[in-house]
Parts: C-alpha cells; structure tokens; sequence
C-alpha cells in the first residue's frame, strides 16, 4: 500500500499503524494528522479520494466528518462565552424565547452543550429538505417536549444538537454558526474546515459511503450488546429515533447536503483541519489560538456520565466535547474531542500537546470507537511514551 506524507523522528508507529489500517481493517481512502505542541508531527494520506473510486486521494481531500462536527460547534460556544457574549449558566430561553415551550424554560446553555436538554428526537421527524431550513428546524426544536426533565440525565443528541447550537449562536450574534465558524476559526487558523460547503471547495471532496469491516482475527466478527442491538432495531427507541430525526436519512454525497449548516453531522474537513483546529484550542498554531486555560478546564470538565439514554452504553461529555472513557477511548484522561459515527475522530490531548484528526470514506457501523481511528490513537500513545 502506497501512503504519502510525512512523519517526524519517533511517530513511526503512526505510518505503521496507517499502512495497516488499509492492510487488515478494510480502509479505502484515508488521511490522519497529528500536532505536537503546535507543531505538525504526522501528516499522511492515501488510498482514493472516492471510496467508490480509483482515483488518488490528494494531500488536500476532504471529507465529510459527521459528528465530529459538534466538536467544531462547541467550541463556537464556548468562545461566545469566553468573550463574555454567552453565559453557560443562563437559560436557553433568555435568548431565545420560543424554546421555553413546554417545561423547558429551565433549560441551562450548558444542558445543550452536554447532552442534557432532553430533546434528543423530534415527534414528527423532519425531511432532508426541512432539516437544511434553519428557521423550520429551530422552531420545530422549540416547540418539542422534552423526553425527560432538563439537566436530570444525559442522551446523545444526535441531530437535534444542530440546530440546538445553530439557533442560539444565531440569536446571539446574528450570523449563522457556518459563518461564524468560517469567520473566527477556520479563516484565522487557514482551515480546511467548513459547516456549510462552498461552491468553490466542492471539488476538492470525495465520494463518502458505508462499507463492511473486514472480519476480525479467525473469522471472528465482534457483536454488539444485545441491548444495543434492540434499541436501534426497535422503531419506538430514543436511540432509534434520535438517529431518525432526518427522514429518509440524507445523501451525504448529494451537494444541497454538503451545502447546508448542520453542525451536528455534516462538517467537510481534511485531516489537517481538524488537527490544526484541536491543536489551537490548546495553544497556539503560527501565533493563533483560541481557548484561555479556563475554557479548556471547561471544555472537559465532566458534565455527563453513566447511561446514555440514547446511546445505551455509558458516555463521558464536558461541554460539548466526548471525554475519554469506554465508549470513546481517547489518549489520556484528560483528552476531549469528539467522534464521527463510524470513522472520523478529532480530539485534543493538553498534558502532552497532541492534536489529532483522522477522516475517511469508508463509513462503519461503530458509533464512537472505530478500529482504525482506535489503531491511530494507540500509535500516537506508543510514539508519545517512548
């Protein structure tokens, strides 16, 4: 297998682990970046642009990220808070009015950040068309009854969370979280990140879809707990239903997809991107950075923990960002990041400076600890430890 790139003195183990990746675990066309203290340690890339296709992924290929998105969109949050735009503990409904509908006047920013809101599915679930309108999906979020009391308990909030923190970010600085993102992030750091695809990038993405895992070692295949398996297979589940919010489920390839701003699934980044954005909200990357200490001590200090009412299995979240735990094992305790279902991961690790993102065209059925992001993240330790 032909990869391209580069990696620095002691992240050997990252190409090794790379090259298997395409080797055993069935990748078709990949990329992965790590930072080091604001400095890029690992950048490699291969395979085809379209997993569907033959031809070369570029250095440059982006690719749709799914849920790592909402990572990008805490952090938009978290910088309104941090300037002083934003308080975390104020309710939802102080800056927009129409969420206190139904019992959720009490409903902290925070709650949204972490999961907490209760509305992780929609009684009437919206069309791909509804979902890209945001002043339709917004108030359809507002006038949603809540599953269970605000703040009491935590389930991933697999959709709803676009417009969740779409809509406060725009009632508060009257952009777009798209564009707020494009403007204070992505443009300072020079990203290869958008939430909201331009016409002028379109070119520069693959093809995306999902495919099988290869089987394990002697013919194994790993299997998900039995409860798992029903709640997703059980049409009246909060976990199915939090996943169906968009019905049908979107084309991900279609380009009025790409094109609309959902910040809790459709986010286009190349490996770098995602990278580049985790290292500058611990430091600093060519004299820019974003996160004081304090908001970092924020971004993951636990929130949430235990069963997911959504998810089943036990979950850890800051504020808006996935911790390390079981379900999504990251380089340390004290990493924070988040996940994409089925492949993408972007995550930061303070103690030892790592930044890390990895983006795929090959989608699996693991929601938060995918093989090959998990084979990545171990080199990265071994290469770190030695």
């Amino acid at each position: 297998m032909d990869v391209n790139g580069t990696v620095a003195e002691g992240f050997e183990p990252v190409r090794e682990a790379f090259v298997r990746n395409f080797e055993l675990l069935g990748d078709r066309g990949a990329a992965v970046t790590v930072y080091r203290d604001g400095r890029r340690v690992v950048d490699l890339w291969g395979g085809t642009r379209d997993v569907d296709g033959t031809e070369p992924w570029q250095h440059g290929t982006a690719q749709i990220v799914r849920s790592a998105t909402k990572g990008v969109a805490a952090a938009v949050l978290l910088l309104l808070a941090q300037r002083g735009d934003l308080d975390l503990d104020a309710p939802v409904g102080h800056y927009w009015p129409e969420y206190k509908a139904h019992g959720k006047e009490h409903t902290l920013v925070r709650h949204l950040l972490a999961h907490r809101a209760g509305v992780p599915v929609l009684d009437r679930p919206l069309t791909p068309a509804e979902a890209a309108d945001p002043d339709l999906a917004a108030a359809a979020v507002a006038r949603q009854a809540p599953e269970w009391e605000p703040g009491t308990e935590h389930g991933y909030h697999a959709h709803t969370y676009s417009w969740l923190t779409g809509e406060l970010v725009r009632r508060v600085t009257g952009r777009t979280i798209g564009a707020w993102i494009a403007d204070e992030i992505a443009g300072p750091l020079g990203l290869d990140l958008w939430v909201g695809l331009p016409d002028a990038e379109t070119g520069r993405v693959g093809r995306v879809a999902q495919v099988a895992a290869p089987p394990a070692p002697g013919g194994l295949r790993t299997r998900p707990k039995r409860a798992v398996s029903e709640a997703y297979a059980d049409p009246e589940s909060l976990t199915n239903r939090a996943f169906k919010v968009i019905t049908p489920l979107p084309d991900e390839n279609d380009p009025a997809y790409r094109a609309a701003v959902l910040p809790a699934s459709n986010g286009i980044a190349t490996a770098d991107g995602l990278a580049r954005f985790y290292a500058a909200l611990i430091g600093e990357v060519d004299g820019v950075g974003l996160f004081s200490p304090d908001t970092v001590s924020a971004a993951r200090t636990e929130q949430s923990a235990g069963p997911d009412r959504v998810l089943v299995v036990g979950t850890r979240f800051g504020l808006g960002y996935m911790l390390h735990g079981s379900a999504s094992p990251l380089l340390s305790p004290g990493s924070f990041g988040h996940p994409g279902r089925g492949g993408p991961l972007g995550f930061a690790d303070p103690e030892s400076g790592i930044a890390f993102g990895y983006v795929t065209n090959g989608f699996r059925k693991s929601v938060t600890a995918d093989a090959r992001a998990q084979a990545l993240v171990r080199a990265v330790r071994a290469s770190v430890d030695a």
